[in-house]
């Protein structure tokens, strides 16, 4: 896993050659493609840019589910004579779920498949990954986050974002909505990005913030090209380098 202590100078560094600016905090990164966010119940957050603040329970939070599903494209392939005969089949789309964290001591990261930086949750950053799912065919959740919910004083914040590694990005078949469980006794929070059909293949979705050790919610819903220019809109400040999947 990887984390690091972060500077100042590491975020101006990784703002550089920037022409616009994200307005999520001090970032000054330029901004992503923004978008609505669909609402499919009364427990999803439905706009970019809605937050709802939650009080920690008496004791604290206990773990705290952060899940992702998304559809495998369906297309259909002539065969036959003539090819006049169609069968649907699946064309395979990896879409990962991925986060960047920030703890109250400074120390900054991510989590994701890419790089098999999956965390831990009793020891730093108290963030798990529940490993890499390549088809998105699993029933529930496909990939998900378990976060210490007693550690939460530790966390400053985390972006949950998806991006696709390798497919089709066509977001409106992809589908993919994230559910945020508490466990409070309360509905998950479901929140889900409605943009159409894009080249970019990387999607910030929410933002979970520590306020006074009650956590706070805010849908995103903007897209980017890379991690990295995700990075500089929201500050984080991280090094990157190219790679791929074993």
């Amino acid at each position: 896993m990887s984390t690091q202590k972060n500077s100042g100078h590491s975020v101006e560094k990784a703002s550089e050659s920037t022409d616009t600016y994200s307005g999520h905090g001090d970032a000054q990164g330029a901004a992503g493609v923004k978008d609505s966010v669909a609402s499919t119940s009364q427990d999803m957050l439905d706009k970019s840019g809605e937050s709802e603040l939650i009080s920690p329970p008496e004791g604290g939070f206990g773990n705290i589910h952060i899940g992702l599903q998304w559809n495998n494209i369906i297309v259909e392939k002539a065969s036959g004579f003539m090819g006049l005969i169609k069968k649907s089949m699946n064309k395979g789309v990896d879409l990962d779920l991925g986060c960047f964290f920030e703890l109250e001591n400074e120390t900054r990261g991510i989590l994701q498949p890419f790089g098999e930086l999956f965390g831990h949750l009793d020891q730093i950053p108290y963030i798990q990954h529940s490993g890499d799912d390549r088809t998105g065919d699993a029933k529930g959740d496909d990939e998900y986050f378990t976060v210490n919910g007693k550690q939460w004083p530790q966390i400053k914040r985390i972006l949950i974002y998806t991006y696709i590694y390798e497919g089709s990005s066509d977001w409106s078949q992809i589908m993919p909505k994230i559910s945020i469980d508490l466990k409070t006794g309360d509905a998950p929070i479901q929140i889900a990005p409605t943009l159409k059909t894009s080249k970019m293949t990387v999607c910030a979705l929410a933002s979970i913030k520590n306020v006074k050790n009650g956590i706070q919610i805010e849908t995103h819903g903007e897209y980017f090209t890379s991690q990295a220019a995700m990075d500089r809109a929201f500050g984080f400040g991280l090094e990157w380098e190219d790679g791929a999947k074993d």
